[in-house]
């Protein structure tokens, strides 16, 4: 697949895979999304790739959703065709992430938005600068029941995870390192060397005993029920799109209800 909004560089062992919408603060529509696919997997085929660094061009890593795209391209989908879209590129797209059989680091500046969030938290490590923040506006703006893939208390915990939500506020990258997701947090212009720094440390590992070990520690999460409750969690989002409120918020435009909502949890 030839990218255009990807960018794919690999050397010594790391590769690096760029969200490369910086316009549009790297909103995820359908053609970054399955480029996104096809650019993880291609790493994970590569025999000489040990370790794959998901970051972004340009002052955000992500925006969420390309909403604008979904009004224009997708505006009026069948239960069953909204099912199926969201299915492949969010729910099984993220998970095949978090499958991988490489360790994946996410190196993350600017905002991380509803889908941005569910994105990163999917890879195994996350460096983020000290001006990144993270957050979900989802349920709080269109009463949607989050985004597709709710990683959110296995990300920060329960009762936080419900505040983020609840409220539609966000995390600082400080309140997301004390809350565990977060590895590391640098400062703005060392964010690409410290994310290169630990995936330099960690291609130095025997490659198989990293993937066994990440192996095991998502079969420890899975035994928790991870997995199941991504699941269920992503019948019970479908069933939100079909409220009153979610409706209503189509209706006046998506993008510019969560917009307020943004707006609203930034004062």
């Amino acid at each position: 697949m030839a990218y255009g909004q990807i960018l794919y560089s690999a050397e010594d062992g790391i590769c690096r895979i760029l969200l490369n919408r910086p316009e549009h603060r790297n909103a995820q529509g359908r053609q970054l999304l399955e480029e996104l696919d096809d650019a993880m997997h291609r790493a994970e085929r590569d025999p000489d790739i040990r370790v794959i660094v998901l970051g972004a061009v340009g002052p955000h890593f992500s925006a969420g959703h390309d909403l604008k795209e979904s009004q224009r391209d997708r505006p009026n989908l069948t239960v069953e065709q909204r099912w199926d879209w969201e299915e492949e590129h969010y729910l099984n797209h993220c998970l095949r992430i978090w499958d991988l059989r490489k360790p994946t680091i996410a190196e993350v500046r600017g905002a991380c938005i509803a889908a941005g969030f569910m994105l990163v938290n999917m890879c195994d490590l996350i460096v983020a600068s000290e001006d990144a923040f993270f957050s979900d506006p989802v349920a709080h703006s269109i009463g949607a029941a989050s985004v597709e893939v709710l990683v959110h208390p296995w990300a920060v915990g329960a009762r936080k995870a419900k505040e983020l939500l609840y409220t539609g506020g966000k995390l600082t990258a400080a309140d997301a390192m004390a809350a565990g997701m977060v590895n590391r947090v640098v400062p703005p212009d060392q964010l690409e060397q410290a994310s290169m720094e630990l995936a330099r440390r960690i291609a130095e590992a025997p490659p198989f005993g990293i993937r066994l070990m990440k192996k095991s520690i998502n079969r420890l999460l899975d035994i928790q029920g991870f997995r199941n409750s991504i699941q269920a969690h992503f019948d019970t989002h479908q069933l939100s799109h079909e409220s009153d409120t979610f409706r209503s918020a189509t209706r006046k435009g998506l993008s510019g209800t969560i917009g307020h909502g943004k707006a609203k949890a930034a004062v």
